[in-house]
């Protein structure tokens, strides 16, 4: 038996008894990511074999939960993609202007940087005031982060660069106190924001959303647990809501995929139709 071999029997043991022990299920991890992150995190606890990780995950929550940390994608920043942001304040928000209270759900947020670009947005079209934000992770340190709205200093030059490229409107500074080596979000953003834990592996939908918001995520997710999370936002979202996913994302090959119809291509901005025909997504 190849050593190729003896790793993925060594991956599918270690991913059964976590379920079994906790409850996650990371058996629709796309395998490379995930080999990739073991490895990452087999190195910081000086080991070699996969499988000597599973009594130590088992019998020391503890260091799981720092496993769960590792495993969760979390590298983003405020307006991250700054194209996505223009586009959707020039194709969505007019018609988000048309409604008397708008609902979005960002899906993954990990630390929130871009659940609070949101509110920022919709702050400078005039729309916060009836927009409630809920912003869902599975991994709670991350969700931590993201509730308390407080980031290293040091992250706000990429992410003011990133907000000049979206908007003329003010500063980036208008919308943070400074304080030593950190900044906090200003409050009145943080009040349209809820924070929840939500898993899309195994929960269930998430209330009724104008628009879902779920950008780099899928990536790390096989073909099984992707159409899984499509239909689960299918049913999240009112009739012609709006699915915002990342660049490198697309709804080809979905089940699901009928359901929708594309209204930025480049930026992969969808609205969910009633009925129709394909629409080449």
């Amino acid at each position: 038996m190849q050593e190729k071999d003896i790793e993925n029997i060594e991956v599918e043991l270690l991913l059964d008894a976590l379920h079994a022990r906790y409850g996650y299920d990371f058996n629709h991890y796309a395998k490379a990511s995930l080999k990739r992150r073991l490895q990452y995190f087999l190195s910081k606890q000086d080991l070699v074999y996969i499988s000597d990780l599973i009594p130590k995950l088992l019998h020391d929550q503890p260091l799981f939960t720092e496993f769960v940390v590792d495993l969760s994608v979390t590298v983003t920043e405020m307006f991250r993609d700054p194209d996505f942001y223009v586009a959707f304040k020039e194709k969505v928000i007019p018609t988000l202007s048309t409604y008397p209270f708008i609902k979005i759900w960002h899906a993954g947020c990990a630390t929130g940087e871009e659940v609070y670009s949101m509110a920022i947005l919709l702050y400078e079209a005039g729309l916060l005031e009836r927009s409630q934000l809920y912003a869902t992770d599975f991994n709670q340190l991350a969700l931590k982060i993201a509730s308390k709205g407080i980031y290293p200093i040091d992250q706000m030059k990429t992410n003011a660069k990133n907000y000049s490229k979206f908007s003329q409107v003010g500063s980036l500074s208008d919308y943070y106190h400074a304080k030593y080596d950190s900044v906090k979000m200003k409050n009145h953003l943080r009040d349209h924001i809820t924070f929840s834990r939500h898993n899309l592996v195994n929960d269930h939908h998430f209330g009724e959303m104008n628009v879902i918001i779920c950008r780099n995520v899928l990536i790390y997710f096989d073909t099984t647990l992707q159409n899984r999370v499509i239909s689960l936002f299918k049913e999240s979202l009112m009739p012609r809501g709006i699915l915002c996913l990342g660049r490198k994302e697309s709804l080809i090959n979905m089940d699901s995929s009928l359901s929708f119809e594309k209204m930025v291509n480049a930026e992969k901005i969808y609205r969910l139709i009633a009925t129709g025909g394909h629409h080449d997504l």
